[in-house]
């Protein structure tokens, strides 16, 4: 399993904690903010409840993932 690292967009800083999966945990400004898992070509945001991928289409999290991959 891969360490955690960080990330930055613009000015905002993002805690990566990898997961089993292909399922990353996101700290954004040291605090839990989302999960959010590699779906082939696309990055899915995780259900906080329920852990299912939500299909809702979100530029933030396009852009984290695309720093993941970069960082991979």
């Amino acid at each position: 399993m891969q360490e955690p690292f960080d990330i930055t967009l613009g000015n905002v800083t993002y805690s990566v904690f990898p997961e089993e999966d292909e399922v990353f945990t996101i700290f954004k400004e040291g605090v839990e903010y989302i999960k959010i898992q590699r779906d082939e070509t696309h990055w899915l945001k995780l259900d906080d409840e329920t852990d299912l991928p939500t299909f809702d289409e979100s530029e933030e999290v396009n852009a984290i993932g695309a720093e993941i991959a970069k960082s991979l």
